[in-house]
């Protein structure tokens, strides 16, 4: 009876263990992306389970030399008392290109299981042999360069047989821009891209231009580069981008990009003669410091055409506009959320707040701005999202207009105009309006005389709180009686007409809260910079410093500019030093949001000061 169990168990554990892993069929096809004519490579076929009859296309474009060799791989772990395992087949093929140019394999197919299963196709770049026959360059099956063995970097040899010089010719960058002629804020592809014959190990430093008269967007570029083979002036380079970025020029003429500088260390081949007979079966070989400088560029900034809308405000790109509303039907002193979306392709960043009129008895408070943007070869692409709350504090209808996007369409070259939906309100009065309700409690509110149990009443014949013999007419304790309520009265009018023009006057509130709020905005700025999120940073900062003003001078945000501010600022009081101060303080900000290279002293830096400007203007303000 235990041989049985101990049987049923065995084959129980077996066919476990027999049990394949339940997984999609994938049959999939991986070669070089970039070859040599005349060069061989390998193309690989691999499926993850047992396959056969396996069926190439015809390889017109191709000559195959060798295969199909075929190897299998399998492995199989317990992780967590999870059974994992994986399986492979691969078909690897030995091919040649006679001729260079662009060509395509097409899918191959595969029978599993009776089942037929196709794989991706292939786009292979054949590159034509370098001009110089005597020079020729060998490269693996994956695309990676392999030992060159007539093509060596011309060394020159001085007193130490280790120094060695690497050619110019043999590794440089070159600089590239996608337009050298555009309009202003038009987008630009800067590339500083390496083009090496030599076995680059490592870059130690690089020195990058800081782009004068633009606004740069720095691309993300992958950590490990893949070298590509390249065909440049007759030779086939293996090639590298080192750096990219968007640059947009502020203003028009002739702008200069400077070169750039990076420092390299590559390996090159010692070719000093040799001191014994094992130096002519070895190869030596030495790391060179080199020197790499990517040339400047001159772009043509052309200025944008005249005939700008009125309400233009420097987009340059292509872009849409949609608007939407919370709710269409409230009541006062509810919230209402107004969303406004920009979305496209151009200087998103650079995008101002669209103005917009509000009924004069809304309260409205600034917007948030929501960027979800992307930054790649093609440009800075996504959306801006701008969220406006307001409260409407009275019943009725009320309209809220639409809002008109200018912006420099780059496509057509001309000016083009987007209008989103014009909004009408319906605001009914709250049940439960607790504001009003309070005022009204106090001016309105009366009381009927309650009768105490009959109709007729005897009259009382005893004195009225005087004693036998003293008059009350006329004394100062009746005048106090009589003028006392009337002086509480009037007192209690006056605060609560004070109290209904504060709940009412927006502007008046927003001036006694002003310093509060920058200082809640400050304080949400020196958390961003403790996390290191410049954007944001920056941001607050800007909201901080803008939202101040606003409200301490009674001037809507939409409505504000830095000339206006320095006048208005002018008319409190505030020292001129102070004014530009602020001024410059505005500037260095809304530079600083598009500057990659701020560090986090110059974010504390930043913060400090606008706190100081604040608190001096808080001071200043009459």
């Amino acid at each position: 009876m235990m041989n049985k169990k101990i049987i049923t168990i065995l084959f129980l554990l077996s066919a476990l263990f027999a049990l394949p892993l339940m997984a999609d069929v994938e049959f999939s096809a991986t070669g070089p992306s970039t070859v040599v004519v005349d060069n061989p490579f390998q193309i690989h076929y691999s499926v993850n389970d047992k396959g056969r009859d396996i069926r190439l296309p015809q390889f017109s474009d191709f000559e195959i030399l060798a295969g199909p060799f075929t190897s299998t791989s399998s492995s199989m772990s317990f992780i967590n008392g999870k059974r994992t395992s994986s399986y492979e087949q691969r078909y690897t093929y030995t091919i040649i290109a006679h001729k260079d140019g662009t060509f395509t394999i097409p899918p191959a197919q595969i029978t599993v299981d009776g089942n037929k299963y196709t794989s991706n196709g292939l786009k292979i770049k054949v590159l034509p042999p370098d001009d110089n026959t005597n020079q020729q360059s060998q490269y693996s099956g994956g695309g990676n360069q392999q030992q060159n063995t007539q093509q060596q970097a011309r060394q020159l040899q001085n007193e130490n047989e280790f120094n060695a010089e690497v050619a110019n010719d043999n590794i440089f960058i070159r600089t590239s821009l996608s337009k050298t002629k555009v309009h202003e804020q038009e987008c630009i592809l800067l590339t500083y891209k390496l083009y090496s014959l030599v076995d680059v190990l490592q870059f130690t430093g690089s020195d990058i231009p800081d782009f004068t008269g633009f606004v740069k967007q720095e691309i993300d570029l992958p950590r490990n580069t893949q070298l590509q083979a390249e065909h440049y002036k007759g030779r086939n380079y293996m090639t590298a981008t080192l750096y990219q970025a968007l640059l947009y020029p502020q203003h028009s003429g002739t702008l200069q990009i400077p070169q750039a500088t990076f420092d390299a260390v590559v390996r090159v081949r010692n070719q000093a003669q040799a001191r014994s007979i094992f130096d002519s079966f070895f190869d030596s070989y030495v790391n060179v410091n080199k020197t790499l400088k990517a040339p400047g560029a001159k772009v043509n900034v052309e200025a944008l055409p005249k005939g700008k809308p009125a309400d233009f405000s420097g987009a340059v790109g292509t872009f849409d506009i949609k608007s939407d509303i919370s709710a269409t039907q409230v009541k006062n002193n509810e919230a209402v959320t107004l969303k406004i979306t920009i979305n496209g392709n151009g200087n998103l960043k650079l995008i101002k707040t669209p103005q917009i009129t509000f009924p004069g008895d809304f309260e409205v408070y600034d917007p948030k701005v929501t960027n979800n943007f992307q930054t790649n070869t093609s440009g800075l692409s996504g959306a801006k999202t701008l969220e406006y709350l307001f409260i409407p504090r009275s019943s009725g209808t009320f309209n809220i207009p639409a809002v008109q996007f200018s912006y420099f369409d780059i496509q057509s070259k001309t000016y083009k105009t987007l209008t989103t939906k014009e909004y009408t309100l319906n605001v009914e009065k709250s049940d439960d309006d607790t504001k009003e309700a309070t005022v009204s409690s106090y001016v309105n509110q009366k009381e009927d005389v309650k009768q105490l149990g009959s109709d007729i009443r005897y009259i009382h014949t005893a004195s009225i709180g005087n004693r036998p013999g003293q008059e009350l007419f006329g004394t100062t304790t009746a005048l106090l009686m009589f003028l006392l309520p009337l002086l509480i009265a009037l007192l209690t009018a006056v605060a609560l007409r004070k109290h209904l023009h504060d709940i009412r006057d927006v502007g008046r509130m927003k001036n006694k809260k002003a310093n509060k709020v920058a200082k809640k905005r400050l304080k949400l700025a020196k958390k961003y910079a403790d996390s290191n999120d410049k954007e944001n940073f920056y941001n607050e900062i800007l909201r901080a410093s803008w939202t101040y003003v606003s409200d301490k001078l009674n001037i809507p945000t939409a409505e504000l500019n830095k000339s206006n501010i320095a006048e208005a600022l002018k008319q409190k009081g505030v020292n001129e030093q102070i004014i530009s101060e602020f001024n410059d303080l505005l500037n260095e900000a809304e530079f600083a949001r598009f500057a990659p290279t701020q560090n986090d002293t110059a974010m504390i830096e930043l913060y400090k000061k606008t706190a100081e400007l604040i608190s001096k203007l808080e001071n200043e303000i009459k």
